[in-house]
């Protein structure tokens, strides 16, 4: 089993100018799978002009490294959703960053399409708190956020967090270090299969494989133990509906938190959480915008 240190050494909260920005950008594309010109600019150069990123994602276009599909927004305005090519994975898979990560491919703008706003919602949802840690001294860039984790929770079956979160929270010397699974809910599934994620949840905090080749199965303790110190937090991000629609399927989430037997035993062990991304990207994510499951008045994050 790994062993994890409270005082082991964080990721850069950004990264380093020093590094070639064509090869941020490759490599923010590989681990985001897609982001917007204006996302990438947000991620890597918030206080450069848009231009520097567009000349950059331009050239790599031009060398056939990445490749675009075009949105069509409300007002009319297109927005350039940037991904890519095979040559562009073949280039980034052996980066340090990426190794152990399975190469995402989109062969087509077709293709890109279909993927387009469920991962550049998720990009969405990590931007805030880049911004907030930015802007309170706290550690949490670009490469702190894993889109699409998968573990298995048994029979078979696998749990997908569309994020990992990783957030450090600094407070005169004091580091405490913050993981959270992050779900980007669009309303786009029932709010009974919103809430089921939860049981999912559950199920990996309580899952313990097996010893394969002994008369009598020994367990090697909780999988999760081999990514993580403590149980990451699980947060719920949502969007796409009416304030009142999503008032709803928090309730229906913390109703799932008080009746599962499961989840309500995650609940007393693990922070869970749910917001709604305007209010994310408004106020910040340490603003009191998040709704304890197991209940309580709306607070910041990083106090679940």
């Amino acid at each position: 089993m790994a062993r994890f240190s409270s005082d082991e050494p964080a990721a850069e909260p950004a990264p380093s100018p020093a590094e070639p920005l064509r090869l941020q950008v490759l490599t923010a594309l590989a681990l985001h799978r897609m982001a917007t010109t204006g996302q990438l600019r947000q991620m890597l150069r918030p206080d450069s002009p848009r231009q520097l990123i567009s000349r950059v994602l331009n050239k790599l276009r031009s060398a056939g490294f990445v490749d675009l599909t075009v949105l069509q927004e409300p007002d009319r305005s297109r927005t350039h959703a940037w991904y890519l090519t095979p040559d562009g994975v073949r280039l980034t898979r052996d980066l340090p960053l990426l190794r152990g990560r399975p190469p995402y491919r989109i062969t087509s703008a077709t293709a890109a399409s279909l993927k387009t706003p469920h991962t550049l919602c998720v990009v969405r949802a990590h931007l805030p708190f880049a911004a907030d840690a930015r802007r309170l001294g706290h550690e949490h860039g670009p490469w702190d956020w894993t889109p699409e984790v998968a573990h298995s929770i048994g029979e078979g079956e696998r749990l997908v967090a569309d994020a990992v979160l990783h957030y450090t929270h600094i407070d005169s010397e004091h580091r405490r270090k913050l993981r959270g699974f992050v779900e980007v809910d669009r309303t786009t599934m029932s709010s009974e299969r919103l809430a089921v994620k939860l049981i999912e949840y559950a199920r990996l905090f309580q899952y313990e494989a097996q010893s394969v080749g002994r008369r009598r199965p020994v367990s090697t303790g909780p999988t999760w133990l081999r990514w993580y110190p403590v149980f990451p937090r699980v947060l719920f991000v949502l969007t796409g509906a009416s304030r009142a629609r999503l008032e709803d399927r928090i309730s229906d989430l913390q109703a799932m938190a008080a009746q599962h037997p499961l989840v309500a035993a995650l609940a007393r062990e693990v922070p869970l959480g749910a917001a709604v991304l305007e209010d994310i990207e408004k106020h910040g994510p340490t603003a009191p915008v998040w709704v304890p499951l197991p209940g309580g008045e709306p607070r910041p994050w990083t106090e679940l």
